[in-house]
């Protein structure tokens, strides 16, 4: 007899709560019947609907969940003790994958104000650094840097290193064509470009995201396999295409994540919790306690919200879900952080 679980209130991944795009779910029933059968149109397919997108070559893509096979990838690429640096705290994909190649990792961390620390990294940069890893919208703390700055920054450094550049969350922002670096991508610098279907398009589940790389980086990973037909699935493929033939149903989702993150600044504004400018599915905030302890109260309460962020050990990040689920956890963190 199967066990009834409880249910919880997932709040720790960073999920789109709202789902897929209708045409998205439509493209994978369609496909279902053609599960014998390896991807082969489809990931032109693909392949050509980004590149008109973005206005680069189709040859500049290379499709995937990548970013730790490119972590591993260029850490061997040229012989071991290359350097990668990232923010720290930060999203660690790229940079946890560079240790089997010989790659050294090393940790820059956050400016005051929770965001990536432009000067800081220029200033680690040397000879020996094979790769500079941002993430835009930064994630745990959701802080955008100045669109103007961090384009400037970025083609400045890249003239001295390659210079990754995630933008996983950007979608989220009402400023994302502006706020893209795609462009200098597109002018030849030595930029490479992430982009995620698990986030503003909700198709976490079927693993599916895409690079867009210098000519030659692209091209010499693709002569390794990654990204070939057999390394992605037909129905990530179609989901994906069909999503992005959908910009009505993304803006929907961009504008209801708003509105949910904006009532959780004005509840933190209330009760005077410190907390950074977060511009993606997710808020980040300082608890005034070890995060395991907020972490381990919501838990009794049914609401999971992952780990922490060391060494910002009070602070918790907290992933957007369905309206009435945010309200729920909103009312608990109220309850736990208002001033006795």
């Amino acid at each position: 007899m199967a066990i009834s679980l409880p249910q919880r209130i997932r709040l720790s991944l960073n999920e789109n709560p709202f789902g897929p795009s209708p045409r998205a779910l439509q493209a994978v029933k369609d496909n279902l019947s053609n599960l014998s059968r390896y991807p082969g149109e489809e990931l032109a397919e693909l392949t050509n609907t980004i590149a008109a997108r973005e206005d680069v070559t189709p040859e500049q893509i290379v499709l995937g969940e990548i970013l730790n096979v490119l972590g591993l990838y260029l850490s061997a690429y040229g012989g071991g003790g290359g350097e990668f640096i990232y923010s720290e705290p930060g999203f660690t994909g790229l940079v946890d994958a560079v240790a089997p190649g010989g790659g050294l990792v090393i940790p820059v961390p956050l400016n005051d104000q929770l965001a990536n620390d432009l000067a800081a990294i220029a200033r680690r940069v040397n000879r020996r650094t094979r790769a500079v890893y941002l993430v835009n919208p930064h994630n745990p703390t959701g802080t955008v840097s100045d669109a103007e700055q961090f384009r400037d920054f970025v083609h400045e450094l890249s003239r001295r290193t390659l210079v990754i550049v995630d933008e996983a969350y950007l979608e989220f922002t009402d400023e994302f064509e502006r706020r893209t670096v795609v462009d200098l991508v597109r002018a030849g610098a030595r930029v490479a470009v992430f982009r995620t279907f698990a986030k503003i398009h909700a198709i976490a589940g079927l693993a599916i995201g895409c690079l867009l790389a210098p000519m030659e980086l692209a091209t010499s990973m693709r002569r390794l396999g990654i990204g070939a037909f057999f390394d992605v699935n037909r129905l990530s493929l179609v989901a994906a295409n069909a999503s992005l033939r959908d910009p009505d149903h993304l803006a929907s989702v961009r504008a209801r994540i708003r509105a949910e993150r904006d009532a959780w600044h004005k509840m933190f504004g209330n009760l005077n919790i410190r907390y950074t400018d977060s511009q993606a599915n997710f808020v980040f905030f300082d608890t005034g306690h070890p995060h395991q302890v907020l972490a381990s109260a919501l838990a009794e309460k049914g609401i999971d919200i992952g780990r922490g962020y060391p060494p910002l050990d009070n602070w918790a990040r907290i992933s957007i879900g369905l309206p009435e689920e945010n309200a729920i956890a909103r009312r608990a963190v109220a309850e736990l952080l208002r001033p006795s």
